[in-house]
């Protein structure tokens, strides 16, 4: 079952439930998705594929994130409690985030492989990085991790 079709499903049973909250964030998912693959019509592709699909729920994820954290400092908890609870309803969608030991261990591996001692070769290691852990770990996460293990 493709993304479109698994939030198609859970607006039919939001609606049913009444839950306002998880309806209206997952109108707002289908929202994106379709204006990705609107723009992507015009290059030959109808449908988004896995990859652009957990780009666009990352990209969601941080925006609540960062919008909860502003609230947060603005004093506002109210909205910041709102913004929360829809985070939370579209990590249902992202894969499972790995523990920090498997952070650390995946990060270990391409220090070593791409031969970075200084935090002169941080660039070289966080390319690979991201792109070995993308959706699965936190990009500031990665990248403090990365700063520590190098001396940075």
């Amino acid at each position: 079952m493709s993304l479109k079709d698994r939030i198609t499903d859970d607006i039919k049973a939001a609606m049913k439930a009444k839950d306002k909250v998880r309806l209206e964030t997952v109108r707002s998912i289908k929202k994106v998705i379709l204006e990705k693959e609107s723009t992507l019509r015009a290059q030959g592709q109808e449908v988004l594929t896995e990859t652009q699909d957990l780009e666009v729920l990352t990209q969601l994820a941080k925006q609540r994130k960062d919008a909860a954290e502003q609230y947060t400092q603005a004093g506002r908890a109210d909205l910041a409690a709102a913004e929360a609870a829809e985070l939370a309803i579209i990590e249902e969608y992202l894969p499972a985030q790995m523990a920090d030991g498997e952070v650390e261990a995946v990060i270990d591996g391409l220090i070593a492989k791409v031969g970075a001692t200084t935090a002169k070769d941080m660039g070289k290691v966080m390319g690979p990085a991201m792109k070995a852990l993308k959706g699965r770990a936190d990009g500031a996460k990665v990248q403090a991790l990365v700063k520590a293990k190098l001396g940075a």
